[in-house]
């Protein structure tokens, strides 16, 4: 899409769909129970919906995490495996004039126990995280971004608040 044709574009319904790929990079030892390597491919297919109404944009993703089997995993012998990990998030975001939103963000997750050389742990997720952005304008290639999100449940894994800012830069111009 040309400049002034993106300038102009309304957005409606927009649907999509992604694959994500973690490769086993990194140093593998089968001798540590901690790795910098991972020693097994990740695969993530998901699909997405973005709606614009007005000032309000919804959008929502759901996907599922998939893995390889590691038939290496310490000491060495043991063949671990992960069930898939099932995902969902949702934004809602009001724009408040053009570069000036908020949003309120969500996501839930559940699944990815892990299966040692054939038994079962209860070591699955169902976690869940809650939090906002917003979005600021500096001037009119620079914007501020602030987010903060905090875990709603958290049953396997670190319960902990993230708070983040950035700076952002953009080179396109409005046409003339």
């Amino acid at each position: 899409m040309k400049l002034p044709a993106f300038v102009k574009y309304r957005e409606r319904t927009i649907v999509g769909a992604s694959v994500t790929m973690v490769t086993p990079t990194g140093q593998f030892d089968p001798g540590r129970l901690v790795n910098p390597g991972a020693n097994r491919w990740a695969f993530k297919p998901e699909a997405g919906l973005a709606r614009r109404l007005g000032k309000w944009a919804l959008d929502a993703y759901g996907g599922v995490w998939l893995f390889t089997t590691n038939s290496q995993f310490y000491p060495g012998t043991s063949v671990r495996k992960q069930n898939p990990i099932a995902s969902l998030e949702f934004h809602l975001s009001y724009y408040f004039r053009p570069r000036l939103w908020a949003s309120f963000d969500s996501n839930f997750w559940s699944g990815g126990s892990t299966v040692m050389n054939g038994v079962s742990n209860d070591d699955g997720a169902r976690n869940s995280r809650l939090g906002g952005t917003v979005a600021v304008p500096v001037s009119r290639h620079q914007s501020l971004k602030f987010s903060a999100n905090w875990g709603a449940l958290v049953r396997i894994g670190g319960n902990f608040t993230t708070v983040t800012a950035g700076w952002q830069y953009s080179w396109i111009d409005r046409p003339r």
